[in-house]
């Protein structure tokens, strides 16, 4: 793996895919005068920037003002595609079917004792009693998994975008390991915070998954994509791009899947890199 100074740049890139926290953010969750600036310049260029986020969509509005043209941004680590021009409306839905989710319930409580769950639905989140609260969601109904899973006539309830299950005591990459274990034949399993709280998806569904699709659909390769991001459950995405950057702060398993580092995410590691396309840019017109 190349630093940001030493990797070549890809000459043509037509679309940047970034993380939000630890990578676009800065760590008190804002964006740097000098990265809005880079991310206008790319869409300037002709070069669309997609947020690839765990976050949901209703959390997005700390970017919400640098989105141009487009408006998408993939929310819930893949499970959800958003319009953020039309208010976070969901364009997109890759949901986990509840009887897989309760069964992950019941597996988890099994394998790990003391893990707490909380259950993110296309209509917000809601968790149990002895999850840590989301103080973001004041609104949340607090209940059992089960409870909050049920459906009183199949198909009728809110598609379920993850499950997330905290772990008190347990170290994070090892909780991630034990789930993947018990229960990864049956879901998807990441992790994007520092504690061990895990992230469960439908399967196959991750941030890549479904920025493959939105690509495709645009007609744009893997090739044609640069990938920021610095925890788990961006390694596919940053293993699927042709050209991937990990921050200096990432996990090292972000580190091992991308082709490329820059700096830290208070550094500004994702306009520096964007600058240096479109310095590249600007050298290639002159010598044409």
């Amino acid at each position: 793996m190349t630093s940001a100074t030493e990797q070549p740049v890809p000459a043509a890139p037509r679309l940047i895919a970034t993380d939000l926290d630890g990578t676009l953010l800065r760590d008190d969750k804002t964006v740097s005068d000098r990265t809005v600036a880079a991310l206008a310049a790319a869409e300037e260029a002709g070069i669309e920037v997609f947020f690839v986020t765990g976050r949901p969509a209703r959390w997005m509005d700390v970017v919400s003002d640098h989105v141009h043209g487009h408006g998408l941004a993939i929310c819930a680590n893949g499970a959800a595609v958003a319009d953020l021009h039309d208010g976070g409306r969901l364009l997109k839905v890759r949901g986990l079917e509840r009887p897989i989710a309760l069964d992950v319930v019941h597996t988890l409580r099994s394998a790990a004792p003391g893990t707490s769950f909380a259950v993110e639905l296309a209509t917000g989140i809601h968790y149990e009693p002895s999850y840590p609260p989301f103080h973001l969601d004041p609104g949340a109904t607090v209940a059992m998994a089960e409870k909050l899973l049920h459906e009183e006539t199949p198909g009728a309830g809110a598609p379920v975008l993850k499950v997330l299950a905290h772990h008190g005591e347990m170290a994070p990459d090892a909780f991630l390991a034990l789930a993947r274990g018990v229960a990864g034949d049956r879901a998807s399993f990441t992790r994007s915070s520092p504690t061990a709280l895990l992230e469960v998806s439908g399967p196959g569904v991750s941030k890549a998954s479904t920025l493959e699709l939105c690509c495709a659909e645009r007609g744009i390769s893997a090739a044609e994509v640069v990938a920021f991001g610095d925890m788990p459950n961006d390694v596919e995405m940053l293993s699927w791009a042709g050209t991937s950057y990990a921050m200096g702060n990432a996990h090292p398993a972000a580190l091992a899947a991308a082709s490329g580092r820059t700096v830290t995410n208070n550094e500004d590691g994702v306009a520096v890199v964007i600058e240096r396309i479109i310095a590249e840019r600007a050298r290639l017109r002159v010598e044409r």
